[in-house]
């Protein structure tokens, strides 16, 4: 997965599931686990998107750059949407999440 030295200790969540439980024996569970771990893995890199994208928007308006907080909270409040369309979030959490997000951002620019 990653290159990494023979003695590193690599995380728990960079490891593939696979080294925590035993294959399965049958071919549909197979697929199965083939397709749940490709989904782990493009919902945990959505969930790190939004994370950092929900800062950058923070740190625009700390700067007190309007036009660039504004811009950025666009950006974070479509990509909350998608990942809702996705499954990701649940629809009241993402609502949640963009009503506290614009809040801080219109506090935060005054």
């Amino acid at each position: 997965m990653y290159p990494l030295a023979d003695d590193a200790i690599v995380p728990p969540f960079l490891q593939p599931l696979e080294v925590f439980f035993r294959m399965a024996n049958i071919k549909s569970q197979k697929k199965r686990n083939r397709q749940n771990e490709k989904a782990r893995i493009r919902n945990r890199a959505m969930r790190s998107e939004l994370k950092t994208r929900t800062r950058n928007t923070m740190e625009a308006a700390a700067a007190g750059d309007a036009d660039a907080a504004k811009a950025a909270l666009h950006d974070v409040q479509k990509r909350i949407d998608m990942a809702t369309s996705k499954g990701l979030l649940h629809k009241s959490t993402a609502s949640r999440r963009k009503s506290r997000l614009a809040k801080q951002v219109a506090k935060t620019l005054g």
